[in-house]
């Protein structure tokens, strides 16, 4: 990363891009379309391999002021129990659409808060799986939680629901810090759910933290990047603070002349990176750090990372299908999302209906840019080869359009080499502002998106 930068540079590396853990991007889908679009993505998902399940709880028992999910606080677990009665019914749902069970290879739970789930539903949520899905021996089940819903009977609710990989949410150990986003969680908490989670034979945990959050300093982020290392998880996601309070208004209570400015950001990430390769992690792409036996740093080395909702992964289905109010489902031809009103998604599934409400259709211009943006994003270039593979002459003006971007409108973020286009090594944080370049949607500037670091 750069360590110093003139006036024009600070300009460029302060605008704001989207995140590019899809493409189009969520913003851009259609209000409408998802029901034209859900049923053939559910009737041909088998003929794509097997497919993953993303599963949304939008519950939590706390409102962290940081969150950009969908979710909501609650205070009673009987909401929680009858959503757990309409996920199951969208299941059943889409097996009467498939027409056959979907072979499924990967589960991932989010939230919200999924650890806030008890046994009885936990176990009610696995057997409708069961019967409603060809999950694969060996499947990878992964699930985020926050350590304060981890007394010792939740463990056995986990475990009920087949977990192999937990994802702890930590934000930040400084207690000032803590308190200016809502989320209290002391170290000591934060190792007994670690420790209680790999004592019940969750083989690989991780742990999300965050930079540029309110107060925070270089200072105190180095001393909550130590106390990660000493849980020593498998995989670290470090992502940035993303202060949208327009989209979501409990963030107007995070105070904003608290927040980090611009070379401030730069800062944190530039050191947690370089903190967390010293630990021995391997990093990947922008955000993320994994040990070196890690799967994600394998699927690096090898040229398999792929990019989606959660951020990097290994997984390589062509299909996923969402389950749960906002969930999105893919397919190589189409994303769908639900409806996010948790009380609309569940009248629609009660009344015997999908729940989809927004979708994409892709073109082949889409598909093209898709995977060169995922390609940037993995791997810091767009490697021709792989486009004409996959497109033939179709990838032509594209990498056209590579040569424009890199020799024309941001020499200093890229190059083009032998193989194609390539990022500037020490510009590589800055990726996304490459990616965006290739962004056909992207050309109303007024549009609010995250900062790039």
């Amino acid at each position: 990363m750069p360590t110093q930068m003139n006036a024009d540079q600070m300009k460029l590396l302060s605008r704001t891009t989207p995140r590019y853990t899809s493409y189009p991007t969520a913003p851009n889908f259609e209000t409408g379309a998802g029901e034209e679009l859900i049923d053939a993505l559910i009737k041909n998902a088998n003929s794509n391999g097997p497919a993953s399940l993303y599963l949304h709880v939008p519950y939590c028992d706390r409102l962290c002021w940081f969150c950009g999910c969908h979710t909501k606080q609650i205070r009673r677990y009987e909401p929680v129990a009858k959503y757990v009665e309409t996920l199951i019914g969208e299941m059943k749902l889409v097996r009467r659409s498939a027409g056959k069970p979907i072979r499924v290879s990967r589960i991932h739970w989010g939230g919200g808060s999924p650890s806030i789930l008890r046994q009885a539903e936990s176990v009610a949520l696995r057997s409708a799986l069961e019967e409603n899905f060809l999950i694969a021996d060996g499947a990878e089940v992964s699930v985020e939680v926050d350590p304060s819903d981890l007394e010792n009977a939740d463990i056995s609710a986990l475990v009920a629901l087949g977990i192999t990989r937990a994802s702890i949410g930590v934000q930040d150990f400084d207690e000032r810090v803590q308190s200016a986003i809502n989320r209290p969680q002391s170290f000591e908490s934060t190792k007994a759910a670690a420790d209680r989670l790999r004592q019940a034979g969750v083989s690989s945990l991780n742990i999300d933290a965050l930079y540029g959050l309110p107060h925070q300093t270089t200072n105190t982020l180095r001393r909550t990047t130590e106390l990660i290392n000493e849980l020593r998880p498998d995989r670290i996601a470090l992502f940035g603070y993303a202060h949208v309070p327009w989209l979501k208004k409990h963030q107007r209570l995070i105070p904003e002349d608290a927040l980090p400015g611009i070379e401030e950001r730069f800062a944190q990430a530039e050191a947690a990176s370089t903190w967390f390769r010293e630990f021995g992690y391997v990093a990947i792409g922008i955000d993320h750090f994994s040990l070196p036996g890690d799967e994600l740093a394998k699927a690096m080395s090898e040229g398999r990372l792929r990019r989606n909702f959660q951020g990097y992964t290994t997984d390589c289905c062509d299909t996923l299908i969402g389950l749960g109010a906002s969930a999105i489902s893919r397919s190589p031809q189409a994303y769908v999302q639900n409806l996010p009103p948790t009380s609309l998604y569940q009248s629609k599934i009660e009344a015997g209906e999908l729940a989809a409400l927004k979708g994409k259709r892709l073109s082949l211009d889409d598909q093209i840019r898709a995977l060169m943006i995922e390609d940037l994003m993995c791997n810091f270039s767009i490697n021709v080869a792989r486009l004409e593979e996959k497109f033939g002459d179709a990838a032509n003006r594209y990498v056209e359009e590579m040569h424009m971007v890199a020799n024309q409108r941001i020499p200093m973020l890229c190059r083009m080499t032998k193989t194609g286009l390539e990022m500037v090594e020490q510009m590589k944080p800055f990726v996304r502002l490459v990616a965006a370049e290739f962004d056909a949607y992207l050309t109303d500037q007024t549009q609010r998106f995250s900062k790039v670091v």
